[in-house]
């Protein structure tokens, strides 16, 4: 089993502690959601575990049956998806999704076009991103954490820029996720994670 382990994990940013005193046991086959108003740490908290940021204080760990991931090669284990990564839009969606499985393969039975189909996307394949709307962008970022074979998904805002049609194929492909897969949500809307039985609300380590 993947678990993500942290023990009196803190972040500072200058002289401000974002958290302090994070103790989380985050294990494979599970969602977890981390909850708060906006500026509360949980962008922040999730690109520590995504390690995308290193701690000021604390430790994290990520092991696999047991047997510790070097942070080196974790990035190979996780698929994020967050409105301020952006995506390289001179590509068109054809170029890109080629271009991402080639460090990122899909899950089996997925190709760039099955990928198109499944983002209702196929009419915008040789499209170049940078004329897609900021929705279109929102389900591309959202898609490419979906469908890729990570054992770890990371959803930070994930209908951000998404309309009620974008809201509801969110819902719809989140639920579709495979049930070994460890899931981890930074939200303040309830829409976004009213399927997670783990809900935790970040400003308990202020």
């Amino acid at each position: 089993m993947l678990t993500i382990t942290t023990e009196e994990i803190g972040k500072k940013y200058r002289r401000e502690w974002i958290f302090r005193r994070v103790n989380l046991t985050l294990n494979a086959g599970t969602s977890y959601t981390f909850v708060g108003p906006n500026g509360s740490g949980k962008s922040t908290l999730l690109q520590l575990l995504a390690g995308n940021l290193p701690s000021t204080e604390g430790e994290l760990r990520y092991s696999l049956d047991n047997k510790i991931i070097d942070s080196y090669n974790w990035f190979r284990q996780v698929s994020i998806a967050a409105p301020y990564l952006e995506l390289v839009e001179e590509l068109t969606l054809d170029e890109l999704l080629t271009f991402h499985q080639t460090f990122k393969p899909f899950r089996p039975g997925f190709t760039p076009e099955t990928v198109a189909e499944r983002l209702l996307l196929t009419h915008a394949r040789h499209k170049e991103i940078k004329y897609f709307s900021s929705g279109m962008k929102q389900r591309v970022k959202l898609g490419l954490a979906f469908f890729s074979s990570s054992p770890v998904v990371i959803l930070d805002e994930p209908t951000a820029n998404l309309d009620r049609q974008g809201v509801a194929w969110y819902q719809e492909q989140v639920r579709q996720l495979s049930p070994e897969q460890l899931l981890l949500i930074g939200s303040n809307q309830p829409e976004e994670y009213e399927f997670c039985s783990n809900v935790m609300d970040v400003m308990q380590w202020k």
